[in-house]
């Protein structure tokens, strides 16, 4: 980053060292650690298991940020007596010490080191609080989860409020099971490129390169062209380079590819609007599922964003993929007559913008840079913005409206208000993948005696669905390996058709 003071020579691991530059740049440029990560930890000329732990600790580090700061404040006279970057490396032993459970001697040796490349005058402070949170780790969380949900807070890396929507919202098993599997790696999955075809093509590409991968079942629907890579490493092969560079696949998590599936209607429909296309994967998954389900790609399919440089990426991308979108706007969704008018289409996707609470494992800082205001701001957007999309739905058409979060003000609530307003009076929820809606909940990876399973599994009901929208689906802990996909929800809508003229 420009303007940034280079690291003076340090004894602390190379690993350590690259995972302190990277907190720094996420903090400093308030980026997501996933992007850091891999423009700098990825394309470093560490060993594999010096990337692989420096990855690690910016994750862990990431996802226990606020945590971490409470543990250090406990120990400074003043939380202001430190400076930024300083907190930066004692947050990196801090988690070390307290959520991997490291050696207390290397984890505060290398938290000194650390400091000192920053800083050297505030070793002897840093070393003076790592030494007593080392004594006092066995008092973490400082109460007992299972009776205090601010322990569970603590121990789970969440900020005490979210942990308290999400019991409200989820009820307490499925909000531990959320909390606890979105500190771990996500799994990989992969989606086949309907649009280009050649299934076969890819999976012999798996076999030729000797990587095992396995098609993904949801609540019992098969989410077409999807697999899941069982060894994340395998996308590093120059085979699987091949299929990535020439479009024949792309890594999409399988609950996105699920949805994408499930909206499309029985009949083909000529013209479609995604609102939220963003970086064109929805947008690839779609038209591929369609090659699928009707023999070809919709014809009058539009897109809108509401950011030029990503319409410009979906623009490149959707080429580079094969995919037909003949019309790629730059928008607001919250006034969508100024880049639509009037015009109308047989399907309206909304894939609305939300708090991602879905995705914490692969965006472990939106934990900490939200908070409860944020959760009511998205839910009136996203309504705002369903009763703005109900309006370009041709009669008969489909309006399908997607999150990939879990609290019930975006969700839910969402769903019923929208029916219950005037623009939604038209409207009906109609079943979506076999169910009133999709709505999968992230679960912890099973215990290791059990990851000889492979099959993804859902039931259902898993919380207090509205009964005038249904019941959700959960994944049950049957799940296999590395855990769930992401949670995502999504439900289908219909509009009514125009009454004939002379009929009331």
């Amino acid at each position: 980053m420009a303007g940034r003071k280079p690291p003076r020579k340090t004894k602390a691991s190379p690993a350590r060292t690259a995972a302190l530059d990277a907190l720094s740049q996420v903090r400093e440029r308030r980026a997501f650690a996933q992007d850091v990560i891999s423009h700098t930890i990825d394309t470093s000329h560490m060993k594999p298991e010096d990337r692989a732990f420096a990855t690690r600790l910016v994750l862990g580090v990431t996802s226990s940020w606020g945590i971490l700061d409470e543990v250090i404040n406990k120990f400074l006279d003043d939380p202001r007596d430190i400076s930024p970057s300083v907190r930066d490396a004692l947050r990196l032993s801090a988690y070390e010490i307290i959520f991997l459970g490291k050696h207390p001697h290397a984890a505060v040796d290398q938290g000194v080191e650390l400091v000192k490349s920053v800083a050297p005058p505030a070793a002897g402070l840093s070393n003076a609080v790592l030494r007593k949170i080392v004594a006092e780790r066995s008092e973490f969380p400082y109460g007992d989860p299972s009776t205090d949900i601010d322990a569970l807070a603590r121990a789970c890396a969440f900020p005490g409020w979210l942990a308290r929507v999400l019991v409200n919202d989820l009820g307490p098993e499925a909000a531990v099971n959320l909390m606890r599997a979105s500190n771990e790696q996500a799994p990989l999955f992969v989606a086949i490129n309907g649009a280009k075809g050649g299934e076969d093509i890819v999976r012999r590409g798996f076999e030729k390169a000797g990587e095992p991968v396995e098609p993904v079942c949801i609540d019992g629907v098969e989410v077409p062209g999807c697999l899941r890579v069982l060894d994340p490493r395998a996308l590093l092969l120059p085979e699987m380079k091949r299929l990535l560079g020439t479009g024949r696949i792309l890594v999409s998590d399988a609950a996105s590819q699920l949805v994408a599936a499930s909206i499309l209607p029985d009949e083909k429909p000529e013209s479609l609007l995604e609102i939220g296309a963003g970086r064109a994967t929805k947008t690839i998954l779609i038209q591929g599922d369609a090659v699928r389900k009707y023999g070809s790609q919709i014809e009058q399919y539009v897109t809108l964003d509401n950011k030029e440089f990503k319409t410009k990426l979906l623009t490149k991308r959707v080429k580079e993929f094969g995919v037909h979108v003949p019309e790629a706007l730059t928008g607001d969704a919250l006034d969508l007559a100024g880049a639509l008018g009037e015009r109308a289409f047989d399907m309206v996707f909304l894939d609305a913008p939300c708090s991602g609470l879905g995705t914490l494992r692969r965006h472990p800082e939106i934990r900490w840079r939200i908070g409860p205001a944020d959760i009511i701001s998205f839910a009136q957007n996203q309504l705002a913005m369903l009763k703005q999309a109900s309006a370009h739905v041709a009669p008969g058409g489909t309006l399908a409206y997607a999150t990939c979060t879990v609290t019930r003000a975006e969700d839910n609530a969402v769903v019923k208000a929208f029916l219950e307003s005037p623009e939604g009076s038209d409207f009906s929820l109609v079943p979506i993948a076999g169910a009133a809606c999709i709505s999968t909940q992230l679960v912890p990876e099973p215990p290791k005696e059990r990851a000889g399973k492979r099959v993804l599994t859902a039931t259902g009901p898993s919380q207090d669905f509205d009964p005038e929208i249904g019941n959700a689906n959960r994944f049950d802990d049957a799940m296999a390996l590395m855990g769930s996909p992401d949670a995502h929800f999504a439900v289908r809508f219909v509009r009514a058709e125009s009454e004939p003229a002379g009929q009331s």
